[in-house]
């Protein structure tokens, strides 16, 4: 079981961009997915797309037409909906102002399921909102408008 909290990465009036942290981790998945292509050569037109879809995101809000579904009708699962058909970045879409950034990589398959690494991010992802929804129906958290509120006291496992 991997003990999970969650990192503000940027919160201003149109959006809270936030990231999961495993087993008291410093670097969330968002700024591991950072470190492992700000410096590749061959994936920089992706990772630029990436960044400016961020902050457009930042600017206007988590809008459903930054988006790409890629997860399970019951889940929020989605990636980054750029032009490339290489580079994946993994998140879940609570709303139009809370966007929770994970973890990504090249897509070498026809989908995320047939690679163990994509794979295992998304399910990190389902397996987060699955608890934030459970959290959300007990009361453990409310979500109001860019805040999760109650998730910094509450301890999570997955």
């Amino acid at each position: 079981m991997k003990t999970i909290k969650l990192k503000t990465i940027e919160q201003n009036e149109s959006v809270s961009l936030f990231s999961i942290c495993f087993d008291s981790n410093d670097l969330s998945e968002y700024e591991d997915f950072l470190m492992k292509f700000k410096d590749n050569s061959e994936l920089n037109y992706d990772f630029q797309r990436i960044l400016l879809a961020l902050e457009k995101i930042i600017d206007h809000g988590a809008l459903e037409r930054f988006f790409r579904i890629e997860g399970k009708m019951n889940d929020h699962v989605s990636a980054l909906a750029i032009d490339s058909r290489k580079l994946r970045l993994y998140c879940l879409r609570i709303s139009d102002q809370i966007l929770i950034l994970g973890n990504g990589g090249v897509k070498n398959t026809r989908t995320y399921q047939e690679d163990q690494e994509l794979s295992g991010y998304v399910m990190d992802l389902q397996r987060f909102d699955k608890l934030l929804k459970q959290l959300e129906e007990n009361g453990n958290i409310t979500i109001e408008n860019n805040l999760i509120v109650g998730i910094e006291n509450t301890k999570l496992e997955i």
